[in-house]
């Protein structure tokens, strides 16, 4: 069936899972490695449930795997997607 519609008495976020690309070649002290067209299809997964996205919550703040250069990316990336779908996004790093 199709979605419900998106809650009326409050603003819902979800913090969004960041997806690694699992065939990149990568060092365990290198940067991560991304998967941005499965990371950014999820984010739309989200936004078509009617939930908005927090975005670089933990990963950005709690030493997840994602350096600050891949938190900026990936906050532009999703902030881009976001206003080209009509989704909600909040962001949160440092």
């Amino acid at each position: 069936g199709s979605p419900p519609d998106a809650p009326r008495s409050r603003t819902v976020y979800a913090a969004a899972h960041v997806v690694a690309d699992p065939f990149a070649d990568t060092a365990p002290d290198g940067p991560a490695a991304v998967d941005w067209e499965a990371t950014l299809a999820f984010r739309h997964h989200l936004w078509s449930h009617g939930l908005g996205v927090a975005e670089a919550m933990d990963t950005a703040q709690r030493g997840m795997g994602l350096d600050w250069p891949r938190a900026a990316e990936l906050i532009r990336r999703s902030a881009a997607e976001a206003r080209a779908a009509g989704g909600r996004i909040v962001c949160g790093a440092g």
